[in-house]
């Protein structure tokens, strides 16, 4: 199967906004906005909190109710959850294509608890042992602050979708599970991220996630170890098998054609065992494969599951039984790369250009709401606002960058060509 590549779309002829003053948002509101974001906690699945601090600055700032709406992504969802996304959809005041800005309001569990502070042009968390969670609250900012200048201040703007999205750091669950018919048929669409806002990303990887479940056989493992299957044995048998044949970590292979296939792979998870004095019959783990090549990545997928269930056939007790595993997978994405002649690629060189920056293209080795929002047939590019280090402890927000972000976005929800 070939790697996804969505058709260019172009925009139709819209009437020009040229004559349209470029407004500039008020950049001391966005900072305070993003720093009380970033303090609120929500990681994946318990985002209700933030998400209704969007929801009341948006109606402070004029929002009709009936514009407000929350799909049912997180009642589909594996992880379930508190709400679903929160879309937001505004009938156009001149004429041109609707256009979608989008963002995740999750952050990852070690940011919950954060207390950013600034320093000059820098914010981290006061917390040393926590996450700012600038991914992606900065994103979800600016979104905010683009809504809130064009509801406040009356600015004339295209057909216009916001989506905040939740779960997006758990395999991109409210992206994947969006009810899009409450959308408004997008034309072109801005996701907002990680990264520098002159980073513009076409593309990236798709990911497969697995839940093995190894089986063995308890026994004493003073009184009688022989009589059991360790299935702790069994699973470091298979992962090591697989560092050791190049399937775990960064995969580089050739195919017969001499063409060179890369993904990754990781065993990220592993669980089982009460006591030292115990063979151990139960172990989970769980494992990833990703690659921008559908077919290779299947590859990887099949390397995996052969290790776990050789290795399950080589431990054996004293009775000649050996252990069992089941697997369980899914696909958490599908890869995808646009073209730079696309029409949201061509807006967002423009809006960066216009903010002083110069465009660098990227494709993503991670997934990104993006992925689920071009499968869903809306060619999405994906900018970043200014976060470093993301997932760490040594989380930063270059609030330069941020504050570029917030005037990429209002450019981007008030233009149409």
């Amino acid at each position: 199967m070939p790697l996804k590549t969505a058709k260019p779309r172009r925009a139709p002829a819209p009437i020009s906004a040229s004559s349209l003053p470029h407004v500039e948002p008020d950049l001391d509101r966005a900072i305070a906005l993003v720093m009380e974001m970033m303090a609120i906690p929500g990681k994946s699945g318990e985002e209700a909190a933030i998400a209704e601090f969007v929801v009341a600055r948006l109606r402070e700032a004029g929002l009709p109710e009936d514009a407000i709406r929350f799909d049912a992504a997180h009642k589909r969802s594996p992880l379930r959850g508190g709400t679903g996304n929160l879309i937001v959809k505004l009938p156009g005041t001149i004429a041109g294509p609707r256009r979608l800005l989008s963002a995740h309001l999750d952050t990852v569990p070690i940011c919950v608890g954060c207390r950013p502070v600034r320093k000059g042009d820098l914010v981290s968390s006061a917390d040393p042992s926590t996450g700012l969670g600038g991914d992606n609250r900065a994103g979800a900012a600016v979104l905010l602050v683009a809504a809130i200048e064009i509801l406040s201040r009356s600015l004339p703007h295209p057909p216009l979708a916001f989506v905040w999205f939740v779960q997006e750091e758990v395999g991109l669950q409210g992206s994947h599970y969006l009810q899009t018919g409450l959308l408004g048929k997008p034309k072109l669409a801005f996701n907002f991220d990680g990264g520098s806002p002159e980073k513009l990303t076409l593309g990236a990887t798709g990911g497969y996630r697995m839940d093995i479940e190894i089986r063995g056989l308890a026994s004493h493992a003073g009184g009688a170890p022989e009589q059991g299957i360790s299935a702790i044995a069994i699973a470091s048998l298979a992962i090591a098998e697989l560092h050791r044949e190049g399937w775990h970590g960064l995969v580089q292979k050739t195919d017969t054609r001499g063409r060179a296939l890369q993904g990754t792979s990781n065993v990220g998870v592993i669980r089982g065992g009460d006591a030292t004095n115990v063979v151990t019959d139960r172990v989970l783990v769980r494992a990833e494969a990703r690659s921008h090549d559908p077919k290779f990545r299947g590859q990887i997928i099949k390397r995996i599951e052969t290790a776990f269930r050789d290795a399950a056939k080589t431990v054996k007790n004293v009775g000649g039984k050996c252990g069992s595993v089941e697997i369980k997978g899914r696909l958490d994405y599908e890869s995808f790369r646009l073209s730079a002649k696309e029409s949201c690629v061509v807006a967002a060189e423009q809006a960066v250009r216009e903010t002083g920056g110069e465009p660098i293209h990227a494709i993503s080795n991670g997934g990104l709401d993006a992925n689920w929002l071009t499968s869903h047939g809306i060619p999405t590019v994906t900018l970043g606002c200014g976060q470093k280090n993301i997932h760490t402890t040594a989380e930063q927000l270059d609030l330069k960058e941020f504050l570029r972000a917030c005037r990429i976005g209002l450019r981007l929800a008030t233009a149409t060509e």
